[in-house]
């Protein structure tokens, strides 16, 4: 399917919207459903982008005064400089991993299956982080972004 019909690009925009704001893939979410509908190849992955940049938009407006007030601080503002020194940090390992191995990521990974198995694998890992925290109250929460360290970033 080279376009998607309405009925395809209403069911994708959905997936998207409602993983999109949940700690979830939203990407992951769109390549099952997409392969579940059918709607697969290059103009599929463009598709993708374009709504998955609309879903980009909408966190960028949701989160403006945020935004604003980190580009305002930038250089002045102690908290300002953390959040975007955590955002560095947060992002780098993910940055220089993504480079070294783009093209075994995508030609192994960009499938339903291993989005699938990571899917189980990674509810598994976050049940096990939650029972761990209940289990041990003396772990620091972190309730807030500004109370991160770049460790916490890390």
């Amino acid at each position: 399917m080279d376009h998607p019909t309405l009925f395809v690009a209403l069911l994708l925009g959905l997936v998207e919207g409602l993983t999109e704001f949940l700690p979830i893939s939203s990407t992951g979410h769109l390549i099952v459903a997409g392969s579940l509908l059918g709607y697969t190849g290059e103009q599929a992955k463009v598709f993708e982008i374009v709504i998955q940049a609309g879903a980009i938009l909408a966190v960028c407006w949701e989160f403006r005064v945020r935004l604003l007030t980190v580009a305002r601080g930038l250089g002045r503002d102690a908290r300002a400089n953390r959040f975007v020194l955590n955002l560095f940090v947060a992002f780098l390992p993910a940055a220089v991993l993504g480079l070294a191995f783009s093209k075994a990521i995508k030609s192994v990974l960009f499938a339903p299956v291993p989005v699938a198995c990571a899917f189980v694998i990674g509810a598994f890992v976050i049940l096990w982080a939650e029972r761990r925290q209940r289990l041990r109250p003396e772990t620091v929460r972190i309730d807030d972004v500004d109370a991160m360290r770049w460790t916490d970033a890390l």
